[in-house]
């Protein structure tokens, strides 16, 4: 199918409106804002309603073992073991079957985002960056997002790490509920990229007061006692 052909399709699905936004966006400019996040790995994780999944096995990412993508995330394989080779701290939880079903990634230098936002993420002493989570769609919704992290906390805590930081999609909706809920608070920095043309890439730095995300916070309850520990 040709493009022109694309944008009929999109116009006929979405309307003209919607379509020349999106055009817009992919072929003339675009601008995406990353909340920087921050949390302490002792702090207990808030309590949360997610369901529980059947047990999965928490294997570390390695340049030998990355088969394992294969079946749920076949266009990763080269990508995890490049990571993997890099030295970063890559978690993987696998089903019965040997196949990986989730996996996330920290890392405690900086960390220079070739696969997806192409720029820099600067990690201080004590800190560690996490990036590239991700679930398969049959456990969204349940404790594996939650144990997901722990788990690489518990990790990177023995690396001598003491605060998580990673940044967010400000239109992520969904992603910025999930860093509430496991307790991350705002550092009041925006990582600003803009593309134009879809080609040309430019990134900067803005800071913010207050809190973006009061709208999508829960009344506080007693906390549960989940820790990285």
């Amino acid at each position: 199918m040709n493009v022109l052909q694309k944008i009929r399709d999109h116009i006929k699905h979405r309307g003209l409106r919607a379509t020349l936004a999106k055009v817009w966006k992919h072929y003339v400019f675009s601008h995406q804002e990353l909340l920087w996040m921050e949390r302490d790995l002792v702090s207990p994780v808030p309590p949360h309603s997610l369901k529980p999944y059947p047990p999965l096995r928490v294997v570390k990412i390695t340049p030998d073992n990355v088969s394992a993508f294969a079946r749920h995330f076949g266009d990763r394989v080269g990508t995890m073991a490049e990571l993997a080779r890099e030295h970063h701290t890559g978690h993987m939880h696998l089903d019965d079957q040997g196949h990986a079903v989730a996996f996330i990634w920290g890392t405690a230098q900086d960390y220079f985002d070739r696969h997806y936002y192409g720029c820099l993420f600067p990690v201080k002493p004590g800190e560690f960056f996490e990036f590239g989570g991700e679930l398969t769609r049959a456990y969204w919704g349940t404790e594996l997002s939650v144990d997901l992290q722990l788990e690489l906390w518990k990790a990177m805590a023995a690396q001598g790490c003491d605060k998580v930081v990673d940044v967010c999609e400000f239109h992520n909706i969904p992603a910025l509920k999930l860093h509430l809920r496991m307790g991350y608070t705002e550092q009041g920095r925006i990582m600003n990229i803009y593309k134009l043309f879809g080609r040309w890439r430019f990134y900067r730095e803005t800071r913010y007061n207050g809190s973006r995300l009061e709208a999508l916070r829960k009344p506080s309850r007693p906390p549960v006692t989940a820790t990285a520990t």
